[in-house]
């Protein structure tokens, strides 16, 4: 018989898909699709990892609280891995996030608390400080992916080397949204050191600091840093998880062109991803068109448009500044 043990041994080995309608070019444009993890994220893969990494160091203890700040997925896959070993998880999340993603993680079991968005990091009621509060009060473990070396760690070790071997080791440029920057920096890491040519870039939505950043080595003036509507990428601090030598360029995206390009692979290629996959759609086929020929991009698709249904309509949309045009160009 062949079956799985549980739904841990799932994750990864995610598809890698040739995107042949959304570009027609001399280059290969490839999408891994993320949401073939059972919790339909790439965050599925850093949600084991490091609880086992903490089980590992003795800083986890069985039957203790775990609690984390989160946009939504990583909560998403700390609560798989929590349910399937025995761990309470509470998420402190800021109150954009989707009520998709609420509704799921308390179905796995999760206790959500949210938390006003626009107010700084250090603010003692951001999800950030609200989770280190409980983590001080209740003595509970707090993975903190900003600052947990086993996120990089993890894709370094797995989303990288899968997609090396897919290509046969052909990937030349590769494009990831940055939010707490693992992705990018553990896949960047990793392609460096096979091929310090391969080009490692960025997908940051206007509003948040890692654009000026990774330009200027500081953060941008105030008034550059504000809210944007895609989740799950861009941030207002600089996590200890974002590796900069690793990485070549960051292309800043808005929020309009986000949710277009959702639209648009939707409606191209049957992907239907949530507005991060947009964004970094958006510069990958950008960096495809100015590539030179014959060159492989891979585009990291982190999760699926079903967990932002209550975003992803006309509606919302067009009551939060999209202009919804392009969705009656084709019909």
């Amino acid at each position: 018989m062949k079956y799985y043990h549980n739904m841990l041994e799932t994750i990864g080995n995610t598809p890698l898909v040739r995107l042949s309608n959304f570009w027609q070019g001399n280059s290969l444009l490839l999408a891994k699709v993320e949401y073939f993890n059972p919790g339909a994220s790439v965050k599925d893969r850093i949600g084991v990892s490091m609880i086992e990494a903490a089980e590992r160091e003795g800083v986890l203890q069985p039957g203790q609280i775990i609690v984390e700040p989160t946009s939504g997925n990583t909560g998403i896959g700390l609560a798989i891995a929590a349910t399937l070993k025995g761990y309470k998880l509470i998420c402190t999340a800021a109150d954009k996030i989707s009520k998709e993603k609420v509704a799921m993680l308390e179905a796995l079991g999760a206790k959500v608390i949210l938390c006003p968005t626009d107010v700084p990091p250090d603010d003692e009621r951001s999800y950030y400080k609200v989770a280190e509060k409980i983590r001080d009060e209740e003595g509970a473990f707090l993975p903190y992916q900003y600052f947990n070396p086993a996120n990089p760690q993890t894709h370094y070790s797995t989303t990288a080397r899968e997609i090396w071997e897919e290509t046969d080791g052909k990937v030349t440029h590769f494009v990831a949204g940055m939010g707490t920057g693992g992705t990018i920096s553990g896949c960047g890491k990793f392609f460096k050191e096979q091929d310090s040519s391969i080009k490692i870039v960025g997908v940051d939505p206007k509003g948040s600091v890692y654009s000026y950043y990774h330009k200027f080595r500081k953060m941008p003036p105030p008034e550059q840093i504000h809210q944007y509507l895609v989740d799950g990428i861009g941030e207002d601090m600089i996590p200890s998880t974002v590796w900069w030598e690793y990485i070549d360029e960051v292309v800043t995206v808005e929020d309009q062109d986000a949710f277009e390009t959702v639209y648009e692979v939707a409606r191209k290629e049957a992907l239907f991803c949530g507005p991060s996959s947009g964004a970094a759609l958006y510069v990958a086929r950008k960096v495809a068109r100015e590539a030179p020929d014959n060159s492989v991009v891979v585009v990291i698709l982190p999760d699926s448009g079903e967990r932002y249904l209550s975003k992803l309509n006309k509606e919302w949309m067009q009551s939060h500044g999209i202009d919804i045009s392009f969705l009656e160009e084709d019909k």
